[in-house]
């Protein structure tokens, strides 16, 4: 077997194709999302509308199983959205709001799956996902519920940057910033919901927060941060499914599709994080070291007085 053919050959199998046109359709919708949460420093507002949309996507589970799943979670994502936006621009802190919302939200998800009958079964998949599992169906909603995501971010990208650089200025400019925040807010709500599908409620938010994370510690310009973001986000998906699939089938070790990407996205950031270090230190100490050399070395500076 040649190189391209263990890269590749697993995907001309549709149970593998489907889980990667999944992954490729969150890379590019989470990978923009992602930027504008990380410039933003959204992240924990983030962690918290993952276990926020938990009750509406166990509700929608529990009356119309697989099926009824997005439909319950996009209810709950608007909810959860309206609820974090304007609670952070209250005078309670913002990271104590979300943090009692999330829990009492997470619970109340809990507390109604264990009705059912398949009580571990059930909170298994919505908790980590069946990624190697979906549908021609989920292929379609979850393509109809990113390009609507990425639309509406897209509407309020220029707002948004500014806001990141400067509230305040943004404000006086004229934005409608409460409005745009919303909107925002909506978008990743909706963009977590349709990576629950795929990848389940906990793992989800990797995918909302790592590709940025990452993207940032290797550029400041924004087109390349978008660029890198997407590119992580489907090469993670990519190599997380073909190692899953290998691991599965060729070594006899089964792991599940979405802790796979998971893992794969982690290990991305890890190999970004070392090299950014290496490169931001290794520099700066040989230059540190030059200027020393030529302090010491250099004449001292005639006072103008003395010329």
């Amino acid at each position: 077997m040649t190189a391209i053919d263990w890269l590749f050959s697993p995907f001309a199998l549709p149970f593998m194709q489907r889980p990667l046109l999944v992954m490729l359709v969150l890379a590019v919708a989470l990978g923009l999302a992602s930027v504008m949460v990380t410039l933003r420093s959204l992240q924990f507002v983030g962690d918290g509308l993952v276990h926020a949309v938990f009750p509406g996507i166990v509700i929608g589970f529990a009356v119309g199983g697989r099926e009824g799943l997005v439909p319950g979670g996009l209810v709950a994502a608007a909810i959860a959205a309206v609820a974090f936006t304007l609670l952070t621009r209250r005078a309670l802190a913002s990271d104590s709001a979300i943090a009692v919302v999330l829990t009492v939200m997470f619970g109340i998800g809990v507390i109604i799956v264990s009705r059912q009958s398949d009580y571990v079964g059930q909170l298994q998949e919505l908790l980590f996902g069946r990624l190697l599992t979906v549908t021609d169906a989920d292929v379609t909603l979850t393509v109809a519920v990113a390009a609507a995501a990425t639309v509406a971010i897209a509407v309020v990208w220029r707002t948004q940057l500014f806001r990141a650089h400067d509230p305040l200025a943004a404000r006086a400019a004229g934005h409608r910033v409460l409005a745009t925040d919303l909107v925002l807010a909506v978008a990743v709500a909706v963009l977590i919901v349709a990576a629950t599908a795929a990848v389940g409620n906990l793992l989800a938010l990797g995918l909302l927060v790592v590709p940025g994370a990452a993207a940032r510690l290797l550029t400041h310009r924004i087109g390349w941060m978008v660029a890198i973001s997407i590119a992580t986000g489907a090469l993670a998906g990519f190599g997380g499914l073909l190692i899953g699939f290998r691991a599965s089938v060729d070594w006899g070790i089964p792991l599940a599709g979405g802790a796979s990407v998971i893992t794969m996205l982690v290990v991305i950031y890890g190999v970004v994080l070392a090299a950014s270090m290496l490169h931001r230190h290794g520099p700066r100490t040989v230059h540190t070291a030059a200027d020393a050399r030529g302090a010491s070395t250099a004449p001292a500076p005639v006072p103008e007085a003395a010329r």
